[in-house]
């Protein structure tokens, strides 16, 4: 076989080449990732979770904060490596694209407090003060005095607005910290 001098034949072993690469590179696997079923016990999300969740991809959170511990030393702060069931409800995974900021798939195990997650999300460096993260002060409004259905922020005095007396989070807010309050490995069972 000359395939310098067929060129039906190069061609038509170089399509044959192509269609049998994409059907086991991409095809296959993703028809066996559709099938992959959540981990028991894994937390389906509310209509207020989900809102969250809109929010954090809308906000770009995934540019800085991964979703995905890896099975490295640097990692096991994290918690356990993440498996695929993590993600089987997940559309789009929110796997991330750097680590900037510190990876949130277990974040709920390690900062479970609702009030940590709104005076970060006012001013980050209220409660860290090495961050780099910006605040999202937009979604809280600052009030001369909160009424009784009110989400009270306890912000520390020195990030505290001038003129007003307090930080209420906005309904974007709670949602987005109920969303990060989601975000918790489930065990796995041998």
């Amino acid at each position: 076989m000359n395939f310098h001098v067929n060129h039906r034949l190069l061609l038509a072993i170089a399509g044959l080449s192509y269609a049998v690469l994409t059907l086991m590179i991409a095809i296959v696997p993703a028809f066996q990732i559709q099938s992959t079923v959540p981990l028991p016990n894994a937390h389906k999300l509310s209509k207020a979770e989900l809102r969250g969740r809109a929010i954090y991809m809308k906000e770009g959170c995934g540019y800085c904060h991964t979703q995905f511990v890896r099975n490295l030393p640097m990692d096991r702060p994290y918690g356990r490596p993440s498996v695929a069931g993590d993600y089987a409800r997940e559309r789009p995974p929110m796997l991330g694209t750097q680590r900037t900021g510190p990876d949130l798939s277990n974040v709920a195990a390690r900062q479970p407090s609702d009030v940590w997650h709104l005076i970060h999300l006012y001013n980050p460096r209220a409660v860290v003060p090495q961050s780099v993260m910006p605040g999202y002060p937009w979604y809280f409004e600052v009030k001369e005095k909160a009424g009784d259905a009110d989400t009270v922020v306890p912000v520390p005095s020195e990030f505290m607005p001038s003129g007003g007396k307090a930080v209420v989070a906005r309904k974007p807010a709670r949602d987005l910290v109920k969303y990060l309050l989601t975000l918790r490995q489930t065990e796995l069972t041998p």
